[in-house]
């Protein structure tokens, strides 16, 4: 049997840490190899502890789960991150992804979907429920502050020319704006009447042409740039 993959819990209650603590345990391909109450513990243990998946509370204290993901996943060969949350801090977990979470999970998730979490962002791919996906952009995306060349006028569509569309064919481009409505591979092939290992085909070259490291940064793209 290979290695287990190697958790560290990240949350403010204890009693969260240990609930996550048996569900993680009870799995023979899964291990607990540390635990901290806010992000800068988190930080300073983890400087020292060999890990594969970080389970990341947003709201702590001293130093919340943003911030945190931010500078782990700055740092050499860092552990993929899976953020918790809960609706209300949605603007959180979008500058969280932003900050280089590889998925997102709702803290009242079904212990299958975490574990499946665990292992998917361990295998290199990220985790975007679809459903959930378009609940929290639709959340919270009025609620983000503006960008500096954003003003009080109806947003418009991304220039044709913007840098981070140059090089993708139409095609590639109508994949990314269902990406970032949220829709799964099938769920694509469906919309464009293609076979899903041709969906794989165009993610896999949007990934590589936009520089993204996975699903959830394409979704984050598709939104910055205003396509959907």
């Amino acid at each position: 049997m290979s290695n287990p993959i190697r958790v560290f819990l990240v949350d403010d209650q204890a009693m969260v840490r240990a609930g996550f603590r048996m569900l993680v345990e009870s799995q023979p391909d899964l291990t607990v190899v540390g635990e901290a109450g806010d992000g800068q513990e988190a930080l300073d243990v983890l400087a020292g502890t060999d890990c594969d998946v970080v389970l990341m509370d947003v709201r702590m204290p001293r130093l919340d789960g943003v911030a945190a993901t931010r500078e782990l996943t700055a740092r050499p060969d860092p552990p993929a991150v899976v953020v918790l949350t809960t609706f209300d801090l949605d603007e959180h977990v979008f500058a969280a992804i932003r900050a280089g979470a590889s998925a997102f999970l709702l803290k009242d998730a079904r212990p299958d979907e975490l574990l499946d979490a665990v292992r998917t962002v361990h295998a290199g791919h990220a985790v975007v429920a679809p459903s959930a996906t378009k609940r929290l952009l639709e959340r919270f995306a009025d609620s983000l502050p503006p960008g500096p060349h954003e003003t009080d006028a109806p947003a418009e569509p991304a220039h044709p020319q913007d840098r981070r569309l140059v090089g993708l064919t139409e095609r590639e481009r109508e994949v990314l704006v269902l990406v970032g409505r949220g829709l799964s591979n099938a769920e694509i092939q469906a919309e464009l009447v293609v076979a899903e290992a041709t969906v794989k085909t165009h993610v896999g070259r949007l990934l590589a042409k936009t520089g993204s490291r996975d699903r959830v940064q394409l979704v984050v793209l598709a939104h910055e740039l205003r396509l959907v």
